[in-house]
């Protein structure tokens, strides 16, 4: 996620984002991302392959069990780079491609969906939550379907010389996953800010998590500005709709989508100011030591330099355009430190870990050790009543 962040970020920016070093760069990071996710999708599968045990165990775990909504997310930024910059500049692979990244694309549909529902319902039924233990991870599962919903805007902008009946069904579609997405991410926000109120922000490495909320709502406007501009274009429609085939509803649906984007744009900068209030008061306290979730930096920053962006082409508001570049700059020097960080500790090994595993074992260890207490006490009771 952290990686296609930075290729989208790269592929936008909003200065010479067309010269060859920027396309170069782009190129780097997307190939980059994709051995990146095809190596941990192997592994991920061999893993659970030899140890089936484990999948029961993972999933069971109120935390971990989150991060699989991270797959589907990371699936839509390859998405995003294959057809802006493969297909769309280089023509590479024809309409076959693209229908091939279209069907690819439905594929994380039904993944997103699956964290969306599947994986919300498990935490309601198979795991023990509690509002004092609430942080902004509760996010990961219902965001895939704001993020998927963006890589739709981008394909059907590009199916719609194609097809543009496929084209409104992939707005549609995504229309509703931003939708909702949005709606499952604002109710969960809302217990999130009161757990920060009640028992304050997270300590140590888990601060890193009040960075979160600025993905839905920095990836959802980008996904609403890409609707709109995709019903801009594939509106108004030859049908007996009085809606859909006047021919200013297009433009109407793109400017509303302009104002809800900047609405999100206002509240993630909201969010960004919680953040770094955060940061700053466990920093006060002491660094706390290098983790995977430092990750968590990556992608929901990225999406919120992407937004702004975003709205400067949109609207051509020139501090948007400078807000933007700078914090693209910033994200891409954070994900720089974190990159060359993880690679330096997989030297150790001390960057794997496994809570649920962990936990696991020191449960059934508890047990073992109470059932040896318990034995012992048997055994001493039966000692003494033999000598009596």
């Amino acid at each position: 996620m952290g990686v296609g962040a930075i290729s989208i970020l790269f592929h936008n920016y909003p200065y010479d984002n067309q010269s060859m070093p920027f396309k170069t760069f782009t190129y780097i990071f997307f190939f980059l991302n994709l051995t990146l996710f095809i190596t941990f999708s192997v592994l991920t599968i061999t893993r659970y392959t030899l140890f089936p045990d484990v999948w029961g165990i993972m999933l069971r775990h109120p935390i971990q069990s989150l991060y699989l909504g991270c797959y589907p997310m990371g699936a839509t930024t390859l998405i995003n780079i294959a057809v802006g910059l493969i297909s769309e500049q280089y023509g590479f692979g024809g309409r076959a491609f693209l229908y091939f990244i279209w069907a690819c694309w439905w594929l994380v549909i039904v993944l997103s969906f699956i964290c969306a529902f599947a994986l919300v319902h498990v935490m309601k039924t198979r795991q023990k939550h509690a509002l004092n233990a609430l942080t902004a991870v509760w996010l990961l599962p219902v965001v895939t379907l704001i993020v998927a919903s963006s890589s739709g805007g981008v394909l059907a902008q590009a199916i719609i010389k194609y097809s543009p009946y496929h084209a409104l069904i992939t707005l549609t579609v995504s229309a509703f996953m931003v939708a909702v997405g949005l709606c499952l991410a604002m109710m969960i926000l809302a217990m999130y800010l009161l757990r920060l109120i009640v028992y304050g922000v997270p300590q140590n490495a888990t601060v890193i998590s009040t960075f979160i909320p600025l993905g839905p709502m920095g990836q959802g406007g980008y996904s609403i500005l890409l609707l709109g501009q995709g019903f801009r274009s594939v509106l108004p429609l030859q049908n007996n709709s009085q809606v859909l085939s006047d021919r200013r509803t297009g433009d109407i649906i793109n400017v509303l989508c302009v104002c809800v984007a900047f609405v999100l744009w206002a509240l993630a900068t909201m969010w960004l100011m919680y953040a770094l209030l955060a940061m700053q008061e466990v920093l006060r306290k002491g660094l706390f030591p290098f983790k995977l979730t430092v990750w968590g930096l990556i992608f929901p920053n990225g999406v919120y330099a992407n937004l702004t962006i975003q709205l400067h082409n949109e609207l051509d508001i020139y501090s948007f355009r400078i807000w933007g570049a700078i914090y693209g700059v910033v994200t891409l020097l954070l994900w720089t430190f974190v990159f060359s960080s993880t690679v330096i500790m997989l030297r150790n090994g001390k960057i794997f870990e496994a809570p649920c595993i962990e936990e696991f074992e020191m449960g059934t260890e508890a047990k073992e050790r109470g059932i040896s207490v318990i034995q012992q006490d048997v055994e001493a009771v039966e000692t003494r009543w033999s000598e009596m």
